[in-house]
């Protein structure tokens, strides 16, 4: 039996240990920062019963870990690999393995190379498997190499993909620049893409670049691809709404004119002279909006996949809870799941 242990107990971790538990798994503990949670039994959370198993307070995390020794961690907590550093090095740290929703953990080597690297090397020493996977694992990555290896020849990729931030919690809303201003969003969102490729460089060097979504994607294709990056941009763009607008998960109302959101465009170029387009558009929705996920595959011949509607959050956690065989039997390191095989129920 695999032993795991929900680390953040928000939104998304409802599904993972739901899932996770449904499947055979066992869940041995529970981390979250949340005082008002801290102390309580997980089905506080899940529903039903007690289970016998009380939501621990992060700050005593590596004695509950070092106590329960689960085969693995599901971490579901924040957007960046900054904000996930500590829990990652202590599954690396404790040689325990660990599956995190953390976007930019998808292939943050193009992105955060120091801090993966130190991650990798603590993994490493210790034994264990680190790595992020979620809905892009299947909807951005397997589904868009699936569809290139039937193809003859392929000029471009092109991508486009909107989600409800108000389904992923309040430090994803945030991470899209929702309910800030114009000139909020140009300072603290847009304004990281105003420079020069050198001043890039030294941010993501320095481990201070803010990457969109779509640029760990990107690196994820080229390295599942074989492709080799040229150059690759991003450009993040505000998105509004005609009227007002409430949001649940800021507990505020975003007034006409201030960002819902944004949508972010990257651009890769590659040496097999492949360029791959793609755009996640991540905002407070409105009535009239809805998930959807486009692709094509420019080339020959010209392929065009459209999914409407797909359960965004769902689907982000089963593809974490399937992914968790291939982590314990992946090598030791920071793995990106381009380096793990397809996914399987």
């Amino acid at each position: 039996m695999i032993k795991f242990v929900q680390y953040g107990c928000g939104k998304m971790s409802l599904y993972t240990m739901r899932y996770a538990m449904e499947k055979g798994y066992e869940l041995v503990g529970a981390v979250d920062i949340n005082p008002n949670i801290v102390g309580k039994d997980i089905s506080f959370i899940l529903g039903g019963s007690d289970l016998g198993v009380k939501i621990t307070d992060a700050k005593n995390a590596e004695e509950l870990l070092r106590e329960v020794k689960p085969d693995i961690v599901i971490i579901t907590t924040m957007s960046l690999m900054k904000d996930v550093k500590d829990s990652l090095m202590l599954c690396a740290k404790l040689g325990i393995n660990a599956i995190t929703t953390c976007e930019e953990a998808f292939y943050p080597f193009n992105s955060c190379p120091k801090l993966t690297e130190e991650i990798d090397k603590l993994a490493k020493e210790n034994n264990c498997t680190i790595t992020g996977s979620g809905y892009q694992d299947a909807f951005w990555g397997n589904l868009i190499s699936t569809l290139v290896g039937a193809s003859a020849s392929v000029k471009e990729i092109r991508g486009s993909s909107s989600y409800n931030v108000e389904d992923y919690g309040i430090a994803l809303a945030k991470a899209h620049g929702a309910g800030l201003s114009v000139s909020e969003f140009e300072r603290d969102v847009a304004s990281s893409d105003n420079i020069s490729e050198e001043e890039r460089n030294k941010l993501i060097q320095n481990g201070d670049f803010l990457p969109s979504y779509m640029w760990n994607t990107n690196g994820w294709l080229c390295d599942k691809l074989g492709y080799h990056v040229v150059s690759q941009v991003q450009k993040c763009v505000p998105q509004f709404n005609d009227s007002d607008i409430e949001s649940s998960t800021l507990n505020m109302v975003i007034k006409k004119g201030d960002a819902t959101g944004m949508s972010a465009v990257v651009t890769t170029k590659t040496l097999e002279g492949v360029t791959i387009i793609s755009e996640c558009i991540g905002k407070v929705y409105s009535d009239k909006d809805y998930d959807c996920n486009n692709w094509s595959i420019v080339g020959e011949p010209n392929t065009n996949m459209i999914i409407n509607r797909p359960s965004t959050v769902e689907l982000t956690c089963a593809t974490i809870v399937n992914r968790i065989e291939d982590v314990i039997n992946a090598e030791s390191g920071f793995v990106p799941t381009s380096r793990m095989g397809e996914l399987k129920k």
